[in-house]
Parts: C-alpha cells; sequence; structure tokens
C-alpha cells in the first residue's frame, strides 16, 4: 500500500497543480462563450484549438514517454536528456517550418478558410510548447513539484490576463479613449487571434522559466539510444496521433459533415466544444492521473508486487471517478451556468454520454500499462488505430442526421471499445488481477442513478428536489462504496500514518 501512498502523493503534486492550472484555464470558457455570445467565434477558436493537438503529437513522437522509459536504464541515463532534446529541436524546427508554410491549405482544411494566420499563431504555440516539454518531463522525473506547479500555474494566470486585456480591457479604453495608443495593438474583428496571442505569452513565459533545464542539455545524439527510442516510440505516436482523431477531430468533421452549414455549422461545433468542457472534472482528473501514473508505473515495474498495485490502483481511480460522474451528471443544472451563452444549453444532453467516454479513457489509460512495460508498443496503435476508425465511421454515417449527438456517441464507442481490447489484450500479455466485476457493477450503479434521477425529474420539475434527490443519490453512492471497500479505506487511513 506504500506505493499507492507514493502515487497519490506524486498525484497530488504533479497532478493537482495540473487540475488547478487546466481549471483556471477552463474558467476562461464562461469568459469566452459571454464575449462571443450569439457569435461564431467560439467555434472558430474550438476549430483551431483542434489542430493544434495533432502536430503537438507529431512533434513530440511520445518522447516524454522514452524518456521515462529509459532514463531508468543505466547505459543510456546520461544521453537520454540530451538525445531527445536535440532530436526534438530539429523535428520542431522542420514541422512548425512547414505549418506556417501551409497556412493557407491547413486553414481551408479546418474550416476557417479566412483565418490562415490563425494557423501561423497556432503552429507558433506549438513549436514553444515542444521545446517546453521535456524540461517538464524532467522536472517530474527529478520530484521537483513546485517548480512545476508554479509554472504551470503562473503561465495559465499569464493566458488569462492577456485574454481579459485584448477581449475586454483595449475595447473598452479604446470606446472612451478613440487616439489611444491600445490602438496600435488592438484591432476589433481579430477575436479568436488574441487567444492565440495569449496562448503564445503563456508558452513563451514556461520557456523563459524552464530555462534553466533547458540548456543544460548539450546538443549532441546517442545514435544507438536514439534508434531504440525510435523503435519504442514510433507507435505510441501513431497511437497518440489516433487519438487526438478521437479526442478533438470530431470538431473537424462536424463543420464539415454537418446538416448545417457555412456559420450555423461552425455555431454547433461551438455548442459541442463548449458542452465537452462540462467533464472538466473526470478529465482533470485523468489528466492528473496520467501525470503521476506514467514515471510511478515504470519505477514500480521492477517490484514483484506490481501486477497488485496495479489492480489497486485501477480500484480506487474507478471509484473516483465514479464519485465525479454522478457529480456532474446529477448537478448538470449548476454545472451549465459554466456556458455563459444560454443557446449554447440545447447542447447539455452530449455531457452524461461524454463523462462516460471520460471515464472509459481513464481506464484504458490505466489499462496501457501492459504494453508500455512489455515494450509491445505496436498494441497501443493497433488499438487507437481502431478507435480512430469507429470515430471517422460513426461520425461519418451519422453527423449529416444526428449533429453533434453524433459526436458524443462515436466518441463513447471508441473508449468503450478501446478500453475492452484493451482489457482482454492484456490479460494475456501482462494479467492483471482488476477486480473487473466489482468495477463494472460500480459504473452501472452510477449510471442507474443518473436515469433514476432523470425519470424522478421528468415526472416532477422542482429544483429543491433536484439538488435534494442528487444528495441523496450521491451520499447513498458513497455509504455503498464504503462498506463495500471498508478494508481498503482502513488501509489508507492506517497508511496516512506510516512515512512513504
Amino acid at each position: 500500500m506504500s506505493s499507492i501512498k507514493k502515487l497519490a502523493g506524486q498525484t497530488i503534486w504533479y497532478g493537482a497543480s495540473s487540475i488547478f492550472a487546466r481549471f483556471l484555464y477552463y474558467l476562461l470558457t464562461p469568459y469566452l462563450t459571454l464575449k462571443f455570445a450569439g457569435t461564431v467565434e467560439y467555434g472558430k477558436m474550438s476549430l483551431i484549438y483542434a489542430l493544434i493537438p495533432f502536430l503537438n503529437t507529431l512533434i513530440l513522437f511520445a518522447f516524454e514517454t522514452a524518456y521515462f522509459r529509459f532514463i531508468q536504464r543505466s547505459e543510456f541515463k546520461e544521453d537520454v536528456y540530451n538525445t531527445l532534446i536535440t532530436s526534438l529541436l530539429i523535428s520542431t524546427t522542420a514541422i512548425v517550418g512547414l505549418t506556417i508554410f501551409f497556412n493557407t491549405a491547413i486553414a481551408r482544411f479546418i474550416g476557417l478558410d479566412n483565418h490562415p494566420e490563425y494557423v501561423t499563431l497556432a503552429g507558433v504555440i506549438i513549436g514553444l510548447d515542444a521545446i517546453s516539454a521535456l524540461p517538464f518531463a524532467k522536472l517530474r522525473n527529478e520530484n521537483r513539484p513546485q517548480k512545476f506547479a508554479a509554472i504551470r500555474i503562473s503561465g495559465i494566470l499569464i493566458n488569462m490576463v492577456t485574454v481579459y486585456f485584448f477581449l475586454t480591457v483595449c475595447p473598452h479604453f479604446i470606446k472612451n479613449n478613440p487616439n489611444s495608443i491600445l490602438r496600435l495593438v488592438y484591432f476589433p474583428g481579430f477575436g479568436v487571434g488574441y487567444v492565440l496571442i495569449a496562448n503564445i505569452a503563456q508558452a513563451f513565459f514556461q520557456l523563459i522559466a524552464l530555462w534553466k533545464e533547458l540548456i543544460s542539455a548539450r546538443l549532441k545524439i546517442n545514435v544507438k539510444l536514439w534508434r531504440e527510442v525510435w523503435v519504442y516510440a514510433l507507435p505510441l505516436t501513431i497511437a497518440g496521433f489516433a487519438g487526438m482523431i478521437n479526442e478533438t477531430f470530431d470538431r473537424v468533421m462536424l463543420q464539415r459533415w454537418s446538416p448545417l452549414k457555412g456559420d450555423a455549422a461552425t455555431f454547433e461545433v461551438g455548442i459541442y466544444s463548449a458542452c465537452y468542457k462540462l467533464s472538466i472534472l473526470i478529465t482533470l482528473f485523468v489528466q492528473a492521473f496520467r501525470m503521476g501514473a506514467e514515471p510511478f508505473f515504470f519505477k514500480q515495474s521492477t517490484e514483484a508486487n506490481a501486477p497488485k498495485v496495479y489492480a489497486r490502483v485501477m480500484k480506487f481511480f474507478v471509484i473516483t471517478i465514479c464519485f465525479m460522474f454522478l457529480l456532474v451528471s446529477l448537478y448538470l443544472d449548476i454545472w451549465k451556468y459554466f456556458i455563459q451563452d444560454k443557446k449554447m444549453w440545447v447542447g447539455l444532453k452530449v455531457v452524461p454520454i461524454l463523462l462516460l467516454a471520460n471515464m472509459f479513457l481513464g481506464i484504458y489509460i490505466n489499462l496501457s500499462i501492459w504494453y508500455r512495460l512489455s515494450r509491445k508498443t505496436t498494441a497501443g496503435a493497433y488499438i487507437t488505430l481502431i478507435g480512430a476508425g469507429i470515430t471517422i465511421a460513426v461520425n461519418f454515417i451519422f453527423i449529416p442526421y444526428f449533429s453533434y449527438m453524433a459526436c458524443a456517441w462515436a466518441t463513447f464507442l471508441c473508449y468503450g471499445t478501446m478500453m475492452v481490447i484493451s482489457y482482454i489484450w492484456g490479460q494475456k500479455s501482462y494479467p492483471v488481477p482488476y477486480a473487473w466485476k466489482k468495477l463494472l457493477a460500480y459504473i452501472i450503479i452510477v449510471v442507474i442513478l443518473y436515469f433514476l434521477h432523470n425519470a424522478l425529474m421528468g415526472i416532477w420539475r422542482n429544483d429543491a428536489l433536484n439538488y435534494t434527490v442528487a444528495t441523496i443519490f450521491l451520499s447513498l453512492f458513497g455509504l455503498f462504496i464504503y462498506q463495500v471497500e471498508k478494508k481498503e479505506f482502513n488501509n489508507l487511513l492506517r497508511m496516512r500514518k506510516t512515512p512513504i
């Protein structure tokens, strides 16, 4: 259990800082949906931010995961950071250069024909973020959470202040002072471009703050190591690229295949993207868990009881995301105010579907440890490609008829299928004693509670009753979990009294 305590500590330090940082960023959603209310600007922003993860994945080439994998090997320990940084600088320069050169064609492909400058700004963001990635990984591996957290959170604050400056301060000040010097930096029609500039300010700050870690690298490549990294990372990169299709490309598909056309289709992209962010709790927890779990799983793999530890981790993970599902789905009438444009509330019906989809994704990330540890990373590529195929097929067939509802169900089917395949395949290659029947029961129970709550609200719609029933259901589930897992929770309480 001490190893789980160690993972919890890492998740709190690195993950919680990421949660707080990303939560700050998500606070821009109500602000931006208010500022862009009644326009298609939020949809445009969603399209350009659907592009960025693709290029990030291509540039990073799974080097973060490779870093944690190869830093454990003594023969490569001294060369890993230098080799990966050097390779990353080369790939970043090439891919960002191509992105900027072909900005018009890329803008046309994602449905932003009139805004190639957005693609150029996105290229700059991608380049700065990519160069910062390995220094951040170095901080994580060296257990330096304070600096990691300070940089991440400060960067987000800079982003938020810059967005507010351009979208609120500048127009208000210029309105009252038409000849203000601010007219040199503010152009009313630039809209989403200022959100991207704020992102550049954040990325540039992070790069400066990580300068010491960056210049500590020597520009050299260990060819033998690089070849092994390439073999290890290529399948993960393919999986990551396909994963981005599953995670963000549905916005582009919705824009292209929506039954509506032009600005109406772009507005629907905005509706879907804003509602997607209401799965914030599970999304942030999965992100936090990934930050803490990735280095932990590799270090834990040398222990004899590793499979049992992984099974325990999965149990606590599923219990946590089940509570998060209830917390969002039962109180959706409160969470909806996160979206300030009330015209977007029509899309709230996708939220429970996306919550379940992100639960499946989190479980899949847990399960994926089998192919990462056994160096069968091609399996991850195959599984994610299957998921990408499902995403594209379902969206292609059903978006013309069901719009963003098709995107939500495609995400659900994609991650659900990936989860099941990974479990079956993983148990044959790297058996882990997951209590899958119990965990499946927990997920089914929370879904039943959600439908019961909806049924009661359908009979008698009343806010007081709504929140009372929601609280009762959440409490009953908590009591049920405590009774079933009492032994595990008592072990955790005892564990708090012992040093790591």
